[in-house]
């Protein structure tokens, strides 16, 4: 007899966002309530409110490694949904090269996405300034083009009319990626005006603006709860490797298999 154990997959989107919201909102807490000095300084030396995302989860202890370890657990299934995706894309896309083309640019985005949001996590800027620059660049290039293309392909290029379910995880695609574009490039604006005047309170306009930025990319990711509102996780003990689109969905990592029915 296999034992196993299935989860709903909305419950599973919900504890997966949960992790790092918790542990951003804890981070952020910790670093105003212990470590405020030291966490809004700045080369300015002017005064500031709110740290910065760096400086909340990778400057200080505990928060670094709470922020660690929930991104850790959080990464699995994000890459689970990465291939969910994939699946349901090849499944539901109009036929045709520029679709299958698409389908595989997501998947590789998404992938990238999570893998150097690890590569922020674990290689903090005053350890390793360029490796952390570059997964800092790659996290926000693949996010923001992921949020753009698979909004416009499931809104464009699906086979079928979209479910209620589909229209409403739509919706919340869009509203979530325009105010994490727009807040991405205020938080650029206030990072300049801040590096170049040197005006009080500026960082904090950068900062709060991160934070949106991080909030509306959990949001956005979150829309997969709607995506795969009817699906069923079960992990069980036995060995193989299968993907059928829509009914079900097998990743073997291993001596267990996650399958998505």
């Amino acid at each position: 007899m296999v034992s196993h154990i299935q989860l709903k997959f909305p419950t599973l989107a919900v504890y997966t966002v949960l992790l790092p919201l918790a542990s951003f909102v804890f981070c952020v807490l910790w670093s105003v309530l212990f470590h405020f000095e030291r966490a809004t300084f700045t080369h300015c030396q002017v005064r500031n409110y709110l740290p910065s995302i760096s400086a909340a989860i990778g400057s200080f202890s505990p928060q670094r490694y709470v922020w660690q370890i929930c991104v850790a657990i959080h990464s699995a299934p994000r890459y689970l949904v990465v291939g969910m995706y994939y699946t349901h894309l090849c499944d539901i896309l109009l036929t045709g090269a520029l679709w299958n083309y698409l389908a595989l640019l997501i998947f590789l985005l998404q992938a990238t996405e999570v893998t150097s949001l690890l590569g922020l996590t674990f290689v903090s800027s005053s350890e390793n300034f360029h490796v952390h620059e570059l997964c800092f660049i790659t996290f926000m290039v693949s996010a923001l083009s992921n949020m753009l293309l698979l909004y416009l392909t499931m809104k464009h290029g699906t086979k079928h009319r979209l479910t209620v379910q589909e229209r409403l995880s739509l919706k919340y695609k869009f509203v979530f990626g325009i105010v994490n574009i727009t807040s991405f490039f205020l938080a650029v604006y206030f990072y300049f005006r801040h590096n170049w005047y040197c005006e009080p309170a500026v960082y904090t306009f950068f900062a709060f603006f991160e934070y949106i930025v991080v909030v509306t990319n959990m949001g956005y990711h979150m829309t997969a709860f709607w995506d795969f509102s009817d699906h069923v996780v079960t992990v069980s003990s036995c060995c193989s490797l299968s993907i059928t689109p829509k009914q079900h969905t097998k990743f073997a990592m291993n001596d267990f298999v996650i399958k998505v029915a």
